[in-house]
């Protein structure tokens, strides 16, 4: 399968759901190359951004165990890419 560019924003809006989000990415680590995590105040308690590369496959297992933990909300895009230095 054709590996994808991905990004994906994470909102955390229960402080309970934070240790249940941290173990699925961590799951997903091999896809994940960059993280991002910011507080904030008000009714949305973090936000985390990644980046990933890997197939719709992983990608897609990662937003939807995310999307169904309780008090997150995820939004993702994913780009195909050519990837020059893959032999034909």
């Amino acid at each position: 399968m054709e590996k994808r560019i991905g990004s994906v924003l994470i909102l955390l809006q229960e402080k309970e759901a934070a240790p249940q989000v941290n173990s699925i990415i961590s799951n997903h680590s091999l896809i994940i190359i960059g993280r991002q995590g910011l507080p904030v105040n008000g009714p949305i308690l973090g936000i985390i951004s990644l980046v990933l590369e890997g197939t719709t496959d992983q990608i897609g297992s990662l937003t939807g165990q995310l999307g169904r933990v309780q008090g997150v909300e995820v939004k993702s895009v994913v780009l195909k890419f050519k990837n020059n230095y893959e032999e034909d």
